[in-house]
């Protein structure tokens, strides 16, 4: 690509950096520290990307407004077409139509008017009037879990929650809900560094019935518009806001958004309590520290520990100049765990002030949907904390998810005592 950095950096050392072992699925921040112990930036052959992974180093990138998620406006046709056909995304014309297209991997102009167009309705004012839906909700589950006793929190309790409720906003029935997790994991599976074929038919088929069904809730919405985020969306399209393609691929995107990340991050960090019993006991004693609580959820296991960033211009990084068209690889995990950011960094603190993760990004692409995931798990939380006599880990050895863009527990098996 027309000035693309070229060639690895120079040799400090032997070090291998391998994120799809099953040890770096075990235990990541090894890694991440031999990373940020080496000076400037790693270069990564396997995804042709300089790795940042020091706080500061990160934080720079990810604020720098040179720094772009797309290659539109750096790159040729041709050379996006080659970059692509180089990463196996290409020959998937639903997947590039409605997902590698999206408010997410937008920039400048684009970018600016998809996310003014959701941005009031993921506001802390907005979010806040859904508290008593969700709690209501997960009083229900907990009622029926704490039957059970011996449950997966993953998938009987942190799956069924976030999706649920942004389907609710969105405006998807219920029982749907189910088969839109499906889609979305099937989707986001394929962000991740193993893009064999088989993960890409697995991701063009999702995306494919995703937009089908998307198309045909449209239609229904257009015959009777009601008070939910696809109806207010639809008028956003009316009035000339979005394109047809760029309404099914914001749909798409809060979707996924509401599932995969938030669904890890409550496994972790209900993994977190365990692993660290005197803060659970401090928040059972203290149910105010839980939103500090919740924001160190995000810093000690951040959900999505990997992103990108393309210069504009030539940059200089960590003492270094790279040409127009570098591309950085931001690893939000080994940021939020730099000793040199985080006092004690590698202990998880229910009360850490100030905490100033990076786990929601930063500057132009910073979450919107942070307030939603918060929220869910302040109250998922609280009410286990408030409602359970005992929680109690019913396994020695908890295994993560493999692979670099993801962090989470693949089950977290838990006995419930009620109160």
């Amino acid at each position: 690509m027309s000035g693309s950095a070229s060639g690895a950096a120079p040799s400090q050392g032997e070090f291998v950096f391998a994120p799809l072992e099953p040890a770096f699925a075990a235990d990541p921040y090894a890694a991440y520290a031999q990373l940020r112990a080496r000076e400037g930036l790693t270069w990564f052959p396997d995804f042709k990307i300089h790795l940042a992974s020091r706080f500061e180093d990160v934080s720079a990138i990810v604020m720098d407004k040179r720094m772009v998620r797309s290659l539109d406006g750096l790159a040729s046709p041709e050379e996006i077409a080659a970059e692509k056909r180089a990463g196996n995304w290409h020959d998937m014309p639903h997947h590039s139509r409605f997902v590698q297209f999206s408010l997410l991997d937008s920039d400048g102009e684009v970018h600016d008017r998809l996310r003014k167009a959701v941005f009031r309705l993921f506001t802390p004012a907005m979010i806040a009037k859904l508290r008593d839906s969700i709690q209501a909700y997960v009083d229900g589950l907990v009622d029926r879990l704490l039957e059970q006793r011996d449950i997966d929190f993953v998938e009987d309790l942190a799956a069924q929650v976030p999706g649920h409720i942004i389907g609710r906003l969105l405006g998807v029935p219920d029982e749907d809900c189910p088969q839109l997790r499906i889609w979305s994991e099937n989707i986001v599976q394929f962000f991740d560094i193993d893009r064999s074929d088989a993960r890409k038919q697995l991701a063009e088929t999702a995306t494919t019935e995703f937009y089908t069904y998307l198309t045909a809730l449209k239609a229904e919405r257009l015959k009777a518009p009601r008070e939910d985020l696809i109806s207010e969306l639809i008028r956003a399209e009316g009035s000339g806001l979005f394109s047809e393609d760029e309404f099914i691929s914001t749909c798409m995107l809060i979707l996924m958004a509401g599932h995969g990340s938030t669904i890890d991050v409550l496994g972790s960090g209900m993994h977190c309590l365990f692993r660290f019993p005197d803060e659970r006991e401090r928040l059972k004693a203290d149910p105010g520290l839980l939103p500090t609580a919740v924001q160190e959820m995000f810093r000690f296991e951040s959900p999505l520990p990997f992103f990108h960033r393309y210069a504009t211009e030539d940059v200089t990084i960590a003492g270094t100049t790279y040409p127009r068209g570098t591309k950085f690889g931001l690893l939000y995990g080994a940021a939020n765990r730099d000793p040199a950011a985080f006092a004690d960094a590698d202990r998880f603190d229910a009360g850490r002030k100030p905490n100033r993760h990076l786990a929601f990004g930063g500057g132009a692409h910073f979450c919107l949907g942070n307030h939603l995931a918060r929220l869910d798990m302040e109250i998922i939380f609280a009410t286990l904390l408030r409602r359970c006599a005992r929680l109690e880990l019913a396994e020695d050895q908890v295994d993560y998810k493999r692979g670099l863009s993801v962090r989470g527990p693949k089950r977290l098996n838990l006995h419930l005592a009620p109160a």
